[in-house]
């Protein structure tokens, strides 16, 4: 089969960003006075999620640092609902692998399950809390702020995600989104928000926005009663600045890698175009993409492969590294089972996308509209098929790097990474 041959492009996105972050940190919480509301010796949970956002440790470590200047005791409390296999160690090596660890943090860690009943909506919905959290005197809670995968609203992914969804462990994230088949998002956030704001002792909000290029571009310290407010405003910003694909029509997109790190669906469905369903484009996405190839997991995933599904096809090395329990708990947890499905498997990369090609129309294979990106969130630097080369020539945002070329593939017939291709290394590690 005739392949296209494929362009190496730089993205030009907006993409400002902090380059001292602790720094930043202390100087948002410092504008906030905290001081007032701590008493020497006072205990402050601190929030970590389960996605890997640039820097994170250094960034809950600036805010420990930064309560331990008021007298305080900070600790750690992983947030990440039923990541990690739903068991307190799981989520500990979560954040570990980010660089959270008490050695670094100078913290302790304190990861449980257990959960406390705070009280029920007038909707029925019980509202649960982390139980260290909840026997804290403070809790901050520390997220980015972003577009869901899923839920729409002015409110999206951020502070009050993790507080309700995060800190509400598995039994809580399992009840909420149980909710979301009866309740819309927006009036679910805003009434469980408003419960754990005032019974669960939130001190705080450090937001996080990332911006292209995967930097970290904003950090704001949210007073609790701003919760609500500011996050619609962040999340306006963080939809501008996030990136995306550079051409809305594409017929087969192939990715690298595929991680709870990278996105809670694995894959950004605001990235790939499915965010409202998993197998096709709809008329509310920003791109179309016809057919996906995902090429492995990330290490930090641990084995968690939910998304995998929205892919047409993989690789049975990607099939053999999936945890399917952590996986099928993850999706229960989010009542969404079809993000545990598994796509079709082939043994090599150059077996996937011969069956591929077979699927996409008439068009010739070598005259295609292909993408291969590393992840969703490390798309400044991509490969592009051939045929959108009269387009980038007419966009000033839009830079070639290497002139066209043959796809790249070592001996064994997989394709080599969109890292490893400026390489051109035949021995080079392959996913």
């Amino acid at each position: 089969m005739q392949y296209p041959r494929m362009l190496r492009v730089q993205q030009k996105f907006d993409a400002p960003w902090i380059d001292d972050l602790p720094r930043e940190v202390d100087r948002h919480l410092g504008a906030l006075d905290l001081g007032q509301q701590i008493t020497p010796g006072d205990t402050v949970a601190i929030t970590a999620g389960s996605r890997g956002i640039t820097h994170i440790a250094k960034i809950i470590k600036a805010a420990a640092d930064h309560f331990k200047k008021l007298g305080a005791i900070p600790f750690v409390v992983p947030a990440m609902g039923s990541h990690g296999g739903g068991t307190a160690e799981g989520q500990r090596q979560i954040i570990e692998s980010y660089g959270i660890t008490e050695e670094f943090m100078e913290a302790e860690i304190r990861s449980s399950m257990e959960t406390v009943f705070v009280q029920e909506t007038p909707q029925g919905i019980p509202v649960h809390f982390d139980r260290n959290a909840f026997e804290a005197d403070h809790v901050l809670v520390c997220g980015r702020v972003k577009p869901h995968t899923s839920f729409v609203g002015v409110i999206e992914s951020g502070l009050c995600k993790m507080m309700l969804i995060g800190l509400g462990k598995h039994t809580g994230a399992k009840l909420y989104h149980q909710a979301i088949q009866d309740y819309s998002w927006p009036e679910i956030v805003t009434v469980l928000a408003d419960t754990v704001l005032k019974e669960c002792k939130i001190i705080a909000g450090l937001a996080i926005v990332e911006s292209a290029y995967n930097k970290v571009g904003l950090i704001e310290a949210v007073r609790p009663n701003d919760f609500l407010e500011r996050e619609k405003a962040l999340l306006i910003i963080s939809k501008k600045w996030m990136p995306r694909l550079p051409f809305q029509k594409v017929e087969i997109l192939i990715v690298d890698e595929l991680g709870k790190n990278i996105s809670g669906t694995g894959m950004d469905t605001n990235v790939i175009g499915r965010k409202f369903n998993d197998h096709a484009a709809t008329q509310h996405d920003d791109v179309s993409v016809k057919r996906i190839f995902v090429r492995g997991l990330t290490n930090e995933t641990h084995g968690n492969a939910c998304g995998l599904g929205m892919a047409e096809v993989t690789n049975l090395r990607t099939i053999d590294a999936v945890d399917r329990k952590t996986t099928a708990i993850n999706a229960l947890t989010g009542s969404h089972p079809s993000a545990a499905s598994l796509p079709m498997a082939f043994q090599t990369d150059r077996e996937a996308i011969d069956a591929l090609f077979l699927t996409i129309g008439l068009i010739e294979p070598e005259n295609s509209q292909v993408i291969h990106i590393s992840n969703t969130l490390q798309i400044g630097e991509i490969l592009v098929s051939e045929f959108y080369l009269p387009e980038i020539e007419s966009r000033n945002d839009l830079e070639i790097l290497e002139d066209p070329r043959d796809m790249n593939f070592d001996d064994d017939g997989n394709l080599i990474p969109v890292a490893g291709a400026a390489l051109a290394k035949p021995d080079h590690a392959v996913l």
